[in-house]
């Protein structure tokens, strides 16, 4: 997901780039913000949250107004998009991705804008990930991991118990299907999110996207191996439902897990609220791997990130040194169930809700391994992913050819850059 939430609410607001003190006038700034909505309605929008913040920051410092705007996940990275080309950028985008606007050199440096402290205390996986040639321009904002679901009420029917190794997991499949389960392992490969399934897969497998330098690794043999073993050991065994892998949405297997219908998927944190609203019971566990526990998991964030045009840089990092304070990034993380980005607010959230369900989606953060989007070829190769990574576990299909096909592709658009 670009976005952490599944559901979000399309909150039209109408909104005019924001005009800065000039000559004549009281020499305010006005910081224009563009941000995502995390609500699933006009109740829980973020829109409050960001009016509260700017209202505490506007007391403390006068003479700097924020001028908010939140627009829908459907809607903000395109209208972020449109207003850049347009020569009308915010000052500040709270979006799903910075890479190309670093690479165009439209964005202020994050320790351009940050204060030391600020700037040290993102997690370290997070800030990684913002950096474009080692230089970080991307500041995490919201985060997310997965873990693996497991409907109680059928594992407890079939006398089961999570799988930590693929051959548990397996194992498990078959025996809810024994049991007439529907759908015994969800496997969304369809064009929704197949990046995120593919990559919790490729990583329980030891490989990823790419390799330990960075470079693109999507045809390496363990990837390979990842998927051959789909391809013969679920999707070939009958163990992931009537629908095909390839078809198969991750909305979609989310509501047929909130429906009963699912003894097994990988999810994350808008997965526990969808379930529990229809009742339905379930565990969580850390991805199995190909042996035993995956070394590491799929880790999400969504950015913020500060353009150069208004030339606002002290004004907008000044608000951000506000915006990162543990308070804020706590009551934020608090208030959607995502995860903090910053190690002090993760150390808060971990002693006040470390033995609640969402610590254990924390528990997995310090080791998560996210996509790369520092690289401006991502977004094509995501594309890519996702229109053809389902016919790796056809039956017939060749899960090498494949995979070497998506990687000519990447290697392409890098060296395009």
């Amino acid at each position: 997901m670009t976005g952490l939430t599944a559901a979000v609410a399309a909150l039209g607001m109408a909104g005019v780039l924001a005009g800065c003190g000039g000559p004549g006038d009281s020499g305010d700034v006005t910081l224009k913000l563009v941000a995502a909505d995390y609500g699933d309605s006009a109740a829980n929008s973020s829109k409050k949250y960001w009016d509260k913040l700017a209202e505490g920051f506007e007391k403390e410092n006068p003479g700097i107004k924020i001028d908010v705007t939140v627009r829908s996940w459907n809607d903000v990275d395109r209208d972020v998009k449109d207003m850049v080309e347009k020569g009308e950028a915010p000052d500040l985008a709270q979006i799903g991705a910075y890479a190309d606007y670093a690479a165009q050199g439209k964005l202020y440096e994050a320790d351009e804008l940050l204060s030391i402290a600020t700037q040290a205390d993102f997690l370290a996986p997070l800030s990684q990930a913002g950096e474009v040639n080692r230089i970080q321009y991307g500041m995490p904002f919201a985060s997310s991991t997965r873990l693996l679901f497991y409907n109680t009420k059928l594992f407890k029917d079939a006398h089961l118990t999570p799988p930590q190794s693929w051959t548990e997991l397996q194992a498990d499949a078959k025996a809810l299907k024994a049991r007439g389960v529907k759908i015994p392992y969800a496997l969304p490969l369809g064009p929704e999110e197949a990046p995120a399934e593919t990559l919790m897969w490729m990583l329980s497998g030891g490989g990823g996207y790419t390799d330990n330098v960075g470079s693109y690794a999507i045809d390496s043999k363990e990837n390979a191996k990842t998927f051959s073993w789909l391809r013969d050991e679920l999707v070939g065994e009958g163990l992931t439902g009537p629908t095909p892998p390839g078809k198969m949405n991750r909305a979609d297997a989310f509501a047929a897990f909130s429906r009963g219908e699912v003894g097994m998927l990988n999810g994350h944190p808008t997965l526990m609220k969808m379930a529990a609203k229809k009742g339905v019971k379930f565990g969580m566990v850390p991805a199995p791997g190909r042996n035993g526990k995956a070394q590491a998991t799929m880790g999400v964030a969504d950015w913020m990130m500060a353009f150069k045009q208004n030339g606002h840089r002290k004004e907008a990092g000044k608000f951000l040194d506000y915006v990162y304070s543990k308070k804020n990034v706590l009551d934020f993380s608090n208030e959607y169930d995502i995860l903090p980005v910053t190690t002090s607010a993760s150390q808060a959230m971990a002693a006040e809700r470390g033995h609640t369900a969402l610590g254990k989606f924390l528990d997995e953060l310090p080791t998560s391994q996210l996509y790369p989007v520092g690289k401006t070829s991502w977004a094509q190769v995501s594309a890519e992913v996702k229109k053809n990574i389902g016919r790796t576990v056809e039956k017939g299909g060749n899960p090498a050819s494949v995979l070497t096909g998506i990687q000519n592709r990447a290697a392409a658009e890098e060296n395009a850059e």
